[in-house]
């Protein structure tokens, strides 16, 4: 199996620099990604989950294009889109595209669903009338969506409605990578089901490769064939879905995986009162987990750990991980 997508050293940094004119002090910068380096192979399914500001959104969007990254090499097919998109701005999107958390924000309100589908027709493939009508129905066939919807506008839409035309948007470029941000987490729990079966589907009927972003476990081991998980912006776990889950390594992901509500099962007791995330602005040395950690020692504190294999292909960036 191939890979379609991979990445290497991928670093985001917000901030820093001087002030006008280049005077004044250096202002502090935060180091949103460090250092991401990925392979997802044709076919697979990549989840990738974390707490809020872990940094996994902003990983996506420089995936996508829709950031530029600091530092680091975003290949696609082989070809190295990070330096082919000032070139080619429409090349990311000929090969990969974004689903967005909130499917009726994602929508332009003034814009009909006929017009929205055919813009990435018009834009990306210079697509001609009667080739994007007829595109334009396959897709919709794909996604169960009724003919008549062309005509109405966004607003018009339940929550699970407009995620699927936020899906079929994403479907017109003709892309070989989604990539999934939150795509469920805004919907009712009855709609996630049908909207993740049809995520499922469509992976096979256009032989799609997904990258999955959530931070709801049993949804991204439902879904996943291989999971991420991202801490203070660096990939701390990496190991295929049911070894992740059932055999953690990280203590972070041991920690994620008892947090999770589940039905029947008490909540697992609090962290510590002064079980903090790290400042990002003043980031500590070391592991970033440390302080939240129960395996922690000095060298924990002193050294970060680099992402290594323990075994059948299950990364973790510990110096002490869980056996």
């Amino acid at each position: 199996m191939t890979d379609t997508l991979r990445i290497r050293d991928l670093d985001k940094r917000f901030g820093g620099g001087r002030g006008l004119l280049g005077f004044g002090k250096e202002k502090p910068s935060v180091h949103a990604v460090q250092s991401a380096s990925l392979d997802v192979a044709r076919g697979q399914t990549l989840g990738i989950v974390g707490e809020s500001g872990c940094g996994k959104s902003t990983l996506a969007r420089m995936i996508v294009g829709l950031l530029p990254p600091s530092a680091g090499t975003i290949e696609i097919e082989g070809v190295n889109y990070a330096e082919r998109a000032g070139r080619d701005p429409a090349a990311f999107g000929k090969v990969i595209q974004y689903v967005f958390q909130d499917p009726l924000s994602s929508l332009n309100p003034r814009k009909t669903i006929r017009q929205i589908l055919e813009a990435p027709l018009k834009r990306l493939h210079r697509m001609p009338a009667e080739q994007r009508a007829a595109r334009i129905a396959e897709i919709l066939d794909a996604v169960n969506l009724r003919p008549e919807f062309l005509d109405r506008y966004p607003h018009e839409f339940s929550g699970g409605q407009a995620q699927r035309i936020g899906i079929a948007r994403a479907l017109a470029a003709a892309p070989r990578i989604l990539v999934l941000d939150e795509p469920v987490s805004a919907l009712d729990v009855s709609v996630q089901a049908q909207v993740l079966n049809l995520l499922s589907q469509l992976r096979e009927e256009f032989d799609l490769t997904y990258l999955f972003i959530s931070h709801d476990l049993a949804v991204v081991e439902a879904v996943a064939d291989r999971v991420a998980v991202m801490y203070f912006g660096a990939i701390v776990e990496l190991a295929p879905a049911r070894e992740i889950f059932a055999r953690p390594r990280h203590h972070y992901t041991a920690l994620l995986a008892r947090s999770a509500p589940v039905v029947g099962r008490p909540l697992a007791a609090p962290e510590a009162a002064d079980a903090e995330l790290p400042d990002p602005l003043n980031p500590p040395p070391g592991c970033a987990f440390a302080r939240r950690c129960p395996a922690a020692t000095e060298i924990c504190h002193r050294t970060k750990p680099p992402l290594e294999d323990h075994g059948t292909g299950h990364h973790a960036a510990c110096h002490h991980p869980a056996r």
